[in-house]
């Protein structure tokens, strides 16, 4: 999407849509779930959440939290040697989060900005431009960033929050075990088992950016082993303002139903069986609908021999179908290319393998491979073009990883991933933690990584506009992953009986990221190459006290600075300001308090610096900005009630992009929300 700030061949148009099936299956589907939840004959003890589940975990119990990201297996939080931070379903829920990428605001370790009614801007550690490509984000293992531009369209993850076991995010690379594009971050979305999901749930409400909404599931048993749930979610969002407060168009409304299924995890093998199906139509501010839909399929088999040695085969199939408006290219007034349709379907295998066992008690070690096939079929539109219009990709991937209890306090993690895809060949992506636990509860931990993005469809196939107009923007023939060396150093500890805090410090070094050069004697076409290199540091601190039994606080603040530069005897018509728009200070403080009368009380202030938005030879800025979220819930044993107030502190404002009169503004929303488990 461009604007009039944007210069038209140094940021390519942002591709914010997706296709739709027909309306229909849609609707049947989620009127065929909600009235099967209804005439089930749901019992109270399949389910029912007590007031005791929803109160807030001790100091202990959070630092107990059982993560998988860090090191493919599960450990406690206190024992993971990275930056990590987990959003729990409480923190969820009291928060008053709509949205997987509102959850994500509860992270203090990611940079949150919200472009309109329906895009994010979501990164960690910089590189938060309009193509952020440096994060890798999961669900349930399953990748979901697109291969056209290595990053994620965050309006088509979405899922029923109530059946959110965690979000664990860890900030960065993570490449050693998940591989390209883990290069600043890791996502990592956990749903709860089908198990855990039991009985009849269902919610509803509206307001006034959120004008509508309702979510249903019900679980259940098929057998005395295999346990299963349904669920279905429907949305309704007004669009947001522009800068003189008339509405924008970019409304928003999306319908998603899925299931799970699950064998009994008291046994040596367990079996679970997971899909999700949705459908969405986002009004687009340049003009016109952008419809999307997709599905995804995903099967997981796992063994245990003890509780030192197990071994996991997952697969997946995934399935999106986008269909967006572009707009005429147009170059110095003149029209190039005429308005249009872009249409994208890509079916994504996926198998992987894994295999931990330990060795001699003081070797813990996890290896594993994997593959994945995707078919990407492209209908250019005038103004816009991937060439070929068919691609297959394959990407063959290994890696291992060892755990070496040096001492009883200290602890050695070596490890590398290795990738062969279609377009650069085999990248090695290596990894050395050291840990030190010199208390149960406190622990110092360093980390050297390597980590690789390997190039898009947009990096290497773009064309803009289609042939056989005057090419004016291309992708790189030539065009090689960027790379990144990343030292950290952090803490994590148990400060005291009521707080807990970690502080985690990076200094990362990239090379070969993505740049814009001209052809030499004609200027254009220009095309992507990689002749930018650079550094970012900073630090991350985050505080959670427990004040009292019924309140809790939790402070965190960033900081983040970046400089990149063009490599010598190297050209870049940006000169280094396109990838990056990032603030240097962040700060987040939020308050919990559980009061009598089944009360609750939330609140969560932010501030953010002011967000440079470079591109081209001027830099637009996002001022700073404070703005407050607030929650007010009664909750008995079965029902809940809350109202929601979010950008409480400002009519509208911005988040993100350029400072013209086009940019998007952010309204104030309230809304209200009623829940009823069963």
């Amino acid at each position: 999407m461009r604007t009039s700030c944007t210069p038209c061949f140094a940021v390519p148009p942002q591709i914010p849509g997706r296709i739709g099936l027909s309306g229909t299956w849609a609707r049947s589907a989620l009127a065929g779930v909600l009235v099967a939840m209804l005439i089930s004959n749901a019992r109270a003890d399949m389910g029912a959440a007590s007031t005791g589940e929803l109160k807030h975990m001790s100091v202990e119990q959070l630092m107990d939290i059982q993560v998988t990201s860090v090191a493919r297996h599960p450990e406690s939080l206190r024992q993971a040697a990275a930056a990590i931070q987990v959003i729990t379903r409480d923190d969820i829920r009291r928060a008053g989060a709509s949205s997987i990428p509102e959850a994500l605001r509860l992270a203090d370790n990611l940079e949150v900005a919200r472009k309109n009614a329906h895009d994010w801007g979501i990164s960690a550690r910089g590189f938060n431009s309009y193509l952020a490509n440096k994060l890798l984000v999961m669900i349930d293992g399953r990748t979901v960033y697109t291969p056209l531009f290595s990053g994620v369209f965050w309006d088509a993850q979405d899922y029923l929050l109530e059946d959110i076991d965690r979000i664990e995010i860890i900030s960065g690379p993570g490449g050693t075990l998940w591989g390209a594009n883990a290069v600043n971050g890791v996502i990592n979305i956990i749903t709860r088992s089908a198990a855990d999901s039991q009985g009849l749930y269902a919610e509803g409400g509206g307001g006034t950016q959120l004008r509508g909404f309702a979510g249903a599931r019900y679980g259940g048993m098929l057998a005395p082993d295999v346990s299963f749930r349904v669920y279905a979610k429907y949305f309704d969002r007004d669009a947001e303002a522009l800068l003189d407060g008339t509405r924008a168009a970019d409304a928003w409304h999306r319908a998603q139903g899925g299931f799970r299924f699950d064998s009994d995890a008291s046994r040596p093998d367990t079996f679970s069986a997971h899909g999700d199906f949705y459908e969405a139509h986002e009004g687009l501010n340049t003009g016109g609908t952008a419809q999307s839909a997709g599905g995804n399929l995903v099967g997981r088999w796992s063994h245990v021999f003890t509780t030192e040695a197990d071994f996991s085969l997952q697969s997946y199939y995934d399935r999106t179908h986008l269909l967006i408006p572009i707009v005429p290219f147009i170059l110095n007034g003149i029209e190039l290319a005429p308005a249009g349709f872009l249409r994208d379907d890509l079916s994504t295998y996926d198998i992987d393998f894994q295999h931990r066992f330990s060795l001699r008690q003081r070797h813990h070690i996890v290896w594993g491979a994997g593959y994945r096939f995707s078919h990407d079929v492209v209908a250019n539109a005038p103004a816009i073009a991937f060439l070929p219009t068919v691609l297959d990709r394959n990407l063959f991937s290994a890696f291992v990883q060892d755990e070496i209890a040096l001492s009883t306090t200290l602890s050695l993690t070596l490890g590398s991933k290795l990738e062969h895809n279609d377009y650069t060949g085999f990248e090695v992506e290596p990894n050395a933690r050291l840990q030190w636990t010199w208390t149960p509860n406190q622990s110092l931990w360093s980390a050297i990584s390597r980590a690789a993005r390997t190039p898009s469809r947009i990096d290497r196939d773009l064309a803009e506009p289609a042939p056989p107009g005057i090419l004016v923007l291309t992708g790189g023939r030539n065009y090689g992953s960027e790379y990144v060396i990343a030292y950290e150093l952090g803490y994590r500890g148990q400060i005291s009986s009521r707080m807990t805090g970690s502080l985690s410090t990076f200094y990362n070094e990239y090379r070969d990221v993505r740049s814009t050069s001209i052809t030499p004697g004609a200027i254009i076409p220009i095309y992507f190459a990689n002749n930018l290199a650079g550094h970012t540091d900073g630090l991350e601190v985050s505080a959670r006290y427990q004040l009292a039994d019924f309140w809790s606080l939790q402070v965190g603040y960033d900081f983040l600075q970046e400089s990149l530069h063009v490599r010598p005897g190297q050209f870049d018509l940006g000169n280094a300001r396109n990838e990056t728009a990032d603030p240097r200070h962040q700060v987040m403080v939020r308050s919990s308090l559980s009061l009598a009368a089944h009360l609750e009380l939330d609140a969560s202030l932010r501030w953010v610096d002011a967000l440079r938005y470079p591109s081209g030879p001027t830099t637009c800025d996002v001022p700073s900005y404070f703005e407050l979220d607030t929650r007010i819930g009664w909750v008995l044993k079965r029902l809940e009630l809350a109202l929601v107030g979010q950008n409480l502190l400002h009519a509208h404002h911005a988040e993100y992009g350029f400072a013209d009169p086009a940019r998007e503004h952010i309204e104030r929303s309230v809304y209200g929300k009623i829940s009823w488990r069963y």
